[in-house]
């Protein structure tokens, strides 16, 4: 393979044999489990990065079941998205991220900067509540609870939280370990199709873990718990800010 074969052929590793294909990325049936609370706002300023900012001391514990999705195939996502904004316009930062699947790991990282460990998440129906699990090797360390389908919301509240913008501190090291790349990036979600959103009684608890560590963002209080099926791309990203510069 010459140079220009290298050149022409690399986006993402392996170079003969990527861990993802090329996109766009298209979600069907895309359900999620979002458990939103109140915390600490000391233990916020501390994993936020600059320039964002945080109005709220408030955190989204998400589950996220993908039966159906290009090119990752069938998984399950957990983790912690904070409500902040970027020059006064409102928005998400994934601080957490948990799933079962290879592709969307490397993926995720390697494209958008997704913050992605490996671990075992469930999204599932327990009689008459949706449970959310996250099992970091054999521990648990996050558990969320929700009555099934309560009560129907106004739809317009859910697409307005699925097309704000998101944001992503994309780390990329050199070969001596320094930081080659160290952006604050941002994407958007499009072609947005709701299916339903119902919200109900909650509950969320998270347990202690030296590796993955969930619970130094404490549950103080149970604002809100959301339940919702959703069809949508992901949209690839755009660098906002380059702390590298």
């Amino acid at each position: 393979m010459n140079i220009h074969d290298v050149k022409a052929n690399a986006f993402a590793m392996p170079l003969t044999s990527p861990s993802f294909p090329r996109g766009p990325y298209r979600f069907t049936q895309r359900e999620f489990l979002v458990i939103t609370y109140r915390t600490d706002l000391d233990a916020l300023r501390a994993v936020v990065p600059e320039p964002l900012k945080i109005s709220e001391p408030l955190v989204k514990f998400e589950f996220i079941r993908m039966p159906d999705s290009t090119g990752f195939g069938s998984y399950t996502e957990s983790g912690q998205v904070i409500p902040v904004s970027l020059h006064g316009v409102n928005g998400s930062y994934a601080h957490a991220m948990y799933l079962n699947d290879h592709p969307p790991i490397a993926g995720g990282r390697e494209l958008w900067g997704f913050p992605k460990k490996l671990a075992t998440p469930k999204l599932e129906i327990e009689i008459d509540t949706l449970l959310g699990t996250l099992d970091y090797g054999k521990v648990r360390i996050a558990q969320a609870t929700m009555g099934y389908k309560h009560c129907a919301i106004d739809p317009a509240l859910v697409l307005a939280s699925l097309v704000a913008p998101n944001f992503l501190l994309k780390i990329i090291p050199h070969v001596d370990g320094t930081p080659r790349i160290c952006e604050l990036v941002r994407y958007y979600t499009t072609q947005v199709k709701l299916r339903g959103a119902w919200t109900g009684p909650g509950s969320l608890e998270l347990h202690p873990h030296a590796l993955a560590p969930v619970s130094e963002l404490p549950v103080l209080q149970i604002v809100s718990s959301l339940h919702f099926v959703a069809d949508l791309t992901l949209g690839l990203g755009e660098v906002v800010y380059d702390y590298l510069a």
